[in-house]
């Protein structure tokens, strides 16, 4: 994550699409089924000044136009639901935001009309895992303490850089969630 991604990444005007973004691109090169991943965001230049030798070893150079440095924390305790381990979480002061990068499947709004009633969790699961229409997706939310948020969104089926959806507003309620961790 060190290095620039600047060369396969779309333009982004915002700092913190520009870590979205750059999140987004680390996680790919991991590939799919991929568990849950943190991401504490600092200040770039705070880093370089109160850290410099650990700016050094992530490869971050003055004035290189990254506002946010991306550092991946410990690995998200599997079987643990991830609202519960958001709610475990408390950041430092030196830390400006964070981001999540999770992969789920979704349904078009018309499957989600189908949804059998009265089914239990487990069952719900099972039946959107077998849908024929189901599409795999990979979400990198980002927010900052100031309550900006931005997400990318990767369609497993259109996995390029160029067919990334970003936006502030693609999955509130994890962006919800993640900003609960700076109260």
């Amino acid at each position: 994550m060190s290095e620039p991604l600047q060369e396969s990444l779309p333009p982004a005007a915002r700092p913190i699409t520009r870590a979205v973004l750059e999140i987004d691109e680390y996680a790919s090169g991991l590939g799919w089924d991929q568990p849950a991943r943190l991401f504490a965001l600092v200040d770039t230049a705070a880093l370089l000044k109160s850290e410099p030798g650990l700016a050094r070893q992530l490869g971050l150079e003055p004035g290189a136009g990254n506002e946010f440095t991306p550092i991946e924390q410990d690995e998200v305790p599997k079987g643990t639901p991830l609202d519960t381990f958001l709610g475990t979480i408390a950041w430092p002061d030196a830390v400006a935001g964070c981001a999540l990068v999770v992969e789920r499947l979704i349904l078009p709004p018309t499957a989600e009309a189908k949804l059998p009633e009265g089914a239990s969790e487990r069952e719900l699961t099972t039946w959107v895992a077998e849908h024929p229409e189901r599409q795999e997706v990979r979400m990198t939310v980002a927010v900052l303490r100031d309550g900006t948020k931005e997400t990318a969104l990767r369609l497993r089926q259109k996995d390029s850089p160029r067919e990334v959806l970003t936006g502030p507003a693609l999955v509130p309620g994890l962006a919800e969630a993640l900003l609960t961790t700076f109260a």
